[in-house]
């Protein structure tokens, strides 16, 4: 079992920064693809970012690109998602989630990040 706790979000104006933590607990999580989904308001949950256990490759929603990094340390369980130039289109629940191995199994219950204009 694995369970997952987020935690940096808040209120950002338009244009400024924040960086979400995803911390793990469980033996295996070098061993799990990472990812980051939010959920804004009336609106289904979309993929943001992935980065992968094998090699940590990273893989990004078009609308990320270049704004959001994606990361994990292995030895401290943790992954994050370090958020640049936001947007209020970006205000959503942010939630991290855990790849063993083919379906995202395990979810934490999200940090919401709200963006004011």
């Amino acid at each position: 079992q694995v369970q997952l706790v987020e935690s940096g979000g808040g209120l950002v104006q338009a244009g400024g920064s924040l960086r979400l933590s995803c911390a793990a607990s469980g033996r295996s999580f070098s061993r799990y693809d990472m990812g980051w989904f939010r959920q804004a308001p009336g609106k289904e949950r979309e993929f943001v970012a992935i980065i992968t256990w094998t090699d940590s490759n990273t893989y990004y929603a078009d609308s990320m690109k270049g704004r959001f990094t994606i990361s994990r340390n292995n030895a401290k369980n943790t992954v994050y998602l370090q958020m640049n130039s936001l947007k209020p289109e970006d205000t959503a629940v942010y939630y991290c989630a855990a790849r063993p191995a083919g379906s995202w199994d395990y979810w934490g219950k999200g940090t919401l990040v709200t963006v004011s204009s």
